[in-house]
């Protein structure tokens, strides 16, 4: 089995230099770059199974190379690992809004990001031979697969990221039941992911919006969370 590719890009040395030694030393492929343009031609080139993205970056920033990536064919399944600066909560938000899976804040420790880089592979690799998961939810005028990660809203198939997915069959699961943020976030980013309550806010209402009509069986239980209709 090849080993698995992932281009970095991040324009501070110390910082790429330490991402690359570990990801080396942990038996991963690596590939750089220093400017949100090298790093948005070579996702395109080289087709990496996970880019960790900087955000702030000479040139093109980190949410435009994100925003690109996942607008093009070659890369718009490639899960992306955001680096953060303390203090960057918006822009955190804006990039999760874009399609990112996960952030990483500086500084980080080398434990940390090859877990994370870890989880995100296993959460978005899902071999074309693997039995499908779990059975269609049929609600109302949605189809859900779980399996197949798709979904048909009133008769329209929808693109989601792979956070919204999660959150819409964990709401649709339980109809009725109530979910709050930090059950949300933990169903579909693990125990203990530091993701803000905004954060999950934001997904849901990009949730609501690419649903179209069938965006209105969420309901937000003011003070609690989300729940979806019965």
């Amino acid at each position: 089995m090849s080993k698995k590719l992932i281009l970095v890009i991040e324009d501070e040395e110390d910082i790429l230099a330490l991402i690359h030694f570990n990801l080396i030393k942990a038996g991963l492929r690596v590939e750089c770059a220093t400017t949100g343009e090298e790093g948005y031609k070579k996702a395109r080139d080289y087709k990496p199974d996970l880019i960790l993205l900087d955000l702030m970056l000479p040139g093109m920033d980190g949410l435009e190379v994100c925003n690109r990536l996942r607008q093009a064919p070659e890369t718009k399944d490639c899960p992306i690992i955001m680096l953060t600066a303390k203090g960057e909560e918006h822009d955190i938000v804006k990039g999760l809004e874009l399609g990112a899976d996960d952030y990483i804040t500086k500084p980080f420790s080398p434990q940390v990001l090859l877990a994370r880089v870890r989880a995100v592979m296993r959460r978005r690799t899902q071999p074309d031979n693997q039995p499908d998961q779990g059975s269609p939810i049929e609600i109302h005028d949605l189809y859900i697969h779980p399996g197949r990660n798709k979904v048909v809203a009133a008769g329209e198939t929808v693109e989601l990221t792979l956070s919204e997915f999660k959150i819409l069959t964990l709401l649709a699961t339980r109809p009725g039941w109530v979910f709050n943020r930090t059950q949300i976030i933990d169903a579909v980013h693990s125990e203990g992911y530091a993701v803000t309550d905004r954060a999950v806010d934001v997904q849901i209402v990009g949730l609501r919006k690419k649903l179209g009509s069938c965006g209105e069986y969420i309901e937000t239980v003011r003070g609690i969370g989300y729940r979806f209709k019965e």
